[in-house]
């Protein structure tokens, strides 16, 4: 079966199975990955799911939305491949996608 990893701020490493169609922060939800907390429950609205994606990523997953751009703007570690898990849907393609988790969550 094909693997999500999630990467933790200080280099712990959670393996999760791709399990197609849930969001990423429904992965690891699922899964216990510390740091995703996804107090919204995936609408967009809190921005305790934050990751950032390998910019290659970026292009596959297709950009992010007027809505999911203005939560990402009240990060401090925002960066340019910045997004909220919830807003990414878990796909085949995916498989052996590294998942960085910043230090902090909102």
């Amino acid at each position: 079966m094909s693997k999500i990893i999630f990467a933790m701020h200080d280099g712990k490493l959670h393996e999760t199975d791709l399990v197609e169609g849930k969001s990423l922060m429904q992965l690891a939800i699922d899964n216990g990955v510390p740091g995703i907390d996804g107090d919204c429950g995936g609408v967009c609205a809190c921005g305790t799911c934050h990751v950032i994606l390998d910019s290659r990523w970026l292009t596959k997953l297709g950009s992010h939305n007027a809505e999911e751009d203005q939560m990402l703007s009240m990060f401090p570690e925002r960066q340019t491949s910045s997004r909220l898990a919830c807003q990414i849907k878990v796909s085949a393609e995916m498989g052996g996608m590294i998942v960085q988790l910043p230090e902090f969550q909102m």
